[in-house]
């Protein structure tokens, strides 16, 4: 797939403010790209921080968060979504007149909200993005350069926006490999809730009810390829999944209402014995997930 940029991207320094798989990955990305010449790096722990250079992923790496900003053209915010707007507080006094700060976060209703309250406006040149991809993994040590090829990134532009941000933006993530869509705020957060949000929060409750039942021995020796598919995301950072739900809290709920009337409804089925209520509920979601991906799907049979 052939990505096309506005122009040729490229960008003399760029920090990551917290390098961990995802910021982590873009700079392994922008690098095999020749699309970066300098990658510095900043985090609270001082071990992630000596793996990036020890990897090679970050150039140089720094302790102090408004020495490293204050060095860049480009800084990606990839530290939990709870903590940006104090990060954003830190580094505004400090950043380039021309630098253009963006994110990583899952959420966005809760990150805009914070950063305008905390700094009394949104600023211009701070763009806020996500990509989505990611692995069950976390910690720069399992980065690598091709996690955003062929993945979608989402730029969320304000109201307040300067249009050469955002361009310079989704340049950034074309670099990248990732293909780019614009989308609002509000639609974002819903997006998400029901596309990733939900299905962490299932996997999560699921291996934790099977967990606590008397043969759960049993149960995880004998689970097969459907199970540990579908439960492969619950190997993900506990906290910060929890601050992910908690932070995207209403529009998880809204979908989780649609969720539970839909298990109401298959629990009364079996109740009943009711194979043709089963059976339609089945094939539409056989039927929606084969036009989704336009591929075929294989018979489960575990």
């Amino acid at each position: 797939m052939k990505i096309e940029l506005s122009k040729p991207f490229f960008v003399e320094t760029l920090c990551i403010v917290g390098i961990g798989l995802i910021g982590g990955s873009l700079a392994r990305a922008l690098k095999s790209a020749n699309a970066v010449g300098k990658v510095i790096a900043y985090d609270a722990n001082e071990e992630a921080l000596s793996k990036a250079k020890e990897l090679g992923v970050a150039d140089e790496i720094y302790t102090d968060l408004a020495e490293a900003a204050a060095l860049a053209d480009i800084i990606v915010l990839a530290t939990p979504i709870t903590v940006m707007a104090e990060v954003m507080a830190t580094i505004m006094p400090v950043v380039k007149p021309a630098a253009v700060i963006t994110d990583v976060g899952s959420t966005k209703g809760s990150v805009v909200r914070d950063i305008e309250a905390r700094l009394g406006e949104l600023p211009g040149r701070f763009v806020p993005a996500h990509p989505i991809a990611g692995t069950e993994k976390h910690g720069v040590e399992n980065s690598f350069d091709t996690l955003y090829h062929g993945r979608r990134t989402l730029i969320i532009p304000h109201i307040n926006n300067n249009h050469e941000a955002v361009t310079i933006i989704r340049d950034m993530w074309k670099a990248a490999g990732s293909i780019t869509e614009e989308m609002g705020v509000k639609h974002h957060d819903q997006v998400l809730a029901a596309t990733s949000h939900i299905p962490h929060l299932l996997a999560f409750s699921t291996v934790d009810t099977l967990a606590n039942l008397d043969d759960r021995a049993e149960i995880f020796r004998f689970a097969a390829g459907g199970f540990r598919d579908f439960t492969r995301i619950s190997a993900s950072d506990p906290a910060l999944w929890a601050d992910i739900c908690l932070q995207n809290r209403e529009s998880i709920l809204e979908v989780l209402v649609a969720y539970q009337k839909k298990l109401d409804t298959l629990k009364e089925a079996l109740d009943e014995k009711d194979r043709d209520t089963i059976l339609e509920i089945f094939s539409r979601a056989k039927h929606a997930r084969d036009n989704f991906y336009q591929e075929p799907v294989k018979n489960c049979q575990d």
